[in-house]
């Protein structure tokens, strides 16, 4: 289902304990901050769901996984309040996904960019396409990938995160990035990645619901600091964001 809606659409499907949350937005499924806001409060309730075993993570369409942040909250971003809150945005999101008691599968039939690689390197288990390829163009406008880089540090290691910022313009195919541990498996055709990850989901959905919470937990070791870390980098984006470079460079997206 494709949405029109200027905020945004997630959808909630629970069946023989699996959860499929689709969310979509008509500008390449970007992250407005009130879907941010309803996704991880999704999340957050299903954690604590004992109908539900997996949750399958997804967007709309058959084209861009997800393209981040809202361009137009971005530009519109005027003091540092908004700054911070705009950008805690996907920090929550992020969070929502690490103490999530529930195993989360990514499945990523297109590119995605900025946050967008963020949510799929918070999945505990990613499926793609050969269209999946990835980006990380935040330093060329001013700022930096600050608030999703510690959950790709964690997945993909920090030569990868290095190579990604840095080289900000260029996209990452989805070898690369399965080579790199962001996607366990990759698949020609999106029927293709479909008929697997119903296979996979069903088959984790039939196992101890409490051995699948025990290893989520295993999994994210070591990063309850990150409340407070992910604050603290969606601060720094914040201020960032304010700056007079940043501003002029939105600027020309803007024009073009």
């Amino acid at each position: 289902m494709n949405t029109t809606r200027q905020n945004g659409s997630l959808f909630t499907h629970i069946q023989n304990k699996i959860a499929t949350v689709e969310f979509g937005h008509p500008a390449s499924n970007s992250f407005p901050s009130e879907l941010l806001l309803r996704l991880t409060n999704e999340l957050n309730s299903l954690s604590k769901n004992e109908e539900v075993s997996i949750i399958i993570l997804k967007s709309e369409g058959e084209k861009a996984f997800c393209a981040g942040a809202s361009f137009d909250e971005l530009v519109a971003i005027s003091n540092l309040e908004d700054g911070k809150r705009f950008f805690s945005g996907f920090a929550n999101v992020i969070n929502a996904m690490r103490t999530c008691e529930k195993l989360i599968i990514g499945r990523v039939q297109g590119k995605a960019v900025g946050g967008g690689v963020g949510l799929i390197a918070a999945c505990d288990y990613a499926m793609a396409t050969e269209q999946a390829a990835v980006k990380l163009s935040e330093i060329s406008i001013g700022i930096g990938p600050f608030v999703i880089a510690p959950a790709i540090e964690r997945k993909m290691g920090l030569a990868a995160l290095s190579e990604m910022t840095l080289d900000a313009t260029s996209w990452k195919n989805v070898y690369w990035a399965k080579e790199k541990g962001l996607y366990a498996q990759v698949f020609e055709t999106i029927k293709e990645l479909d008929d697997e990850l119903e296979l996979l989901a069903s088959k984790l959905a039939s196992y101890n619901p409490e051995a699948l919470s025990a290893m989520k937990k295993v999994l994210w070791q070591n990063t309850n600091h990150w409340n407070e870390l992910l604050n603290e980098r969606a601060a720094i984006t914040g201020e960032l964001v304010l700056s007079e470079f940043t501003k002029n460079a939105l600027a020309k997206f803007s024009n073009k």
